[in-house]
């Protein structure tokens, strides 16, 4: 009897460990879709650094950013959510000829919010559009524009098994600030692809591209990107690595390779 007992309980913690398990999983792969979705109701936490070379008469010279971008969802309604997004930046210039240039500190701030229905259309495509703020917060004048911006902004996507493929624009129109200062104006775009598999690694490709209408400047990064979803204690994350290669860029701005590397905190409900 005590036998038959033992192996009852013995089974019993098998069945609840592997169910545990599995839910675990089942998680695990839910967070590594709403990654690839910008306008997923989750609350996120990226970490980001970058590191940028620069070529012209700037050759020589860096950049080093670390970048938090907070997500926030709120429920707005029965069938609508609003999904904040807020780009903080802090900036490091090295090594420009143009010593003034080398300063560091905070940059701009740029906020974003999307209002976007809960549920996929019928045929599955997933969007949100709204607003997006520039705001001069820059701690140093070479590090900033100086200016107030607004525009609009929007995102459509469709996930179909563990692809997502989609799309992100805005345009911002300065509309306040230092009159000594060049306006604001311009269009971002940022298509984007990525493959989450079985083993919740995502790997995704993207632009982070921008035309400058005063200047008429493309810049195009071209990103290849590759994240894990991890656990440490209690906390679920996302760890990914990046290559950045300026496929274009103005004449003394950055070229050649650069490199990425994120830290996403996840809090799902």
């Amino acid at each position: 009897m005590l036998t038959k007992l033992a192996g009852i309980g013995l089974a019993t913690v098998a069945m609840a460990t592997s169910g545990a398990a599995l839910a675990q999983e089942d998680q695990a792969a839910e967070l590594a879709k709403k990654l690839s979705n910008p306008v997923a109701a989750l609350i996120s936490v990226p970490i980001q650094y970058n590191h940028d070379e620069y070529g012209g008469l700037n050759k020589g010279a860096s950049v080093d950013s670390m970048v938090f971008q907070p997500v926030v969802p709120f429920e707005f309604s029965q069938d609508w959510n609003l999904i904040t997004r807020t780009i903080v930046p802090f900036i490091e210039r090295q090594s420009f000829p143009a010593t003034a240039v080398n300063q560091s500190g905070l940059s701009d701030i740029t906020a974003s919010q999307f209002f976007s229905p809960k549920a996929p259309t019928e045929s599955g495509w997933i969007w949100g559009v709204g607003a997006i703020e520039l705001l001069p917060t820059a701690s140093e004048s070479a590090l900033g524009t100086e200016k107030l911006g607004l525009g609009p902004t929007a995102v459509v996507l469709r996930q179909n098994g563990p692809w997502t493929v989609g799309f992100l624009g805005a345009h911002v129109w300065s509309v306040a600030g230092d009159d000594k200062r060049e306006d604001v104006n311009l269009t971002s775009l940022q298509p984007f692809m990525s493959y989450t598999t079985k083993t919740h690694t995502t790997i995704g490709a993207y632009t982070e591209s921008a035309y400058d209408w005063r200047a008429r400047q493309w810049t195009v990064p071209l990103i290849v990107q590759a994240g894990q979803i991890l656990k440490l204690g209690p906390q679920i994350m996302q760890l990914a690595v990046a290559g950045k290669y300026w496929a274009e860029s103005a004449d003394n701005a950055q070229k050649g390779w650069g490199l990425r590397v994120q830290l996403t905190l996840l809090f799902p409900k």
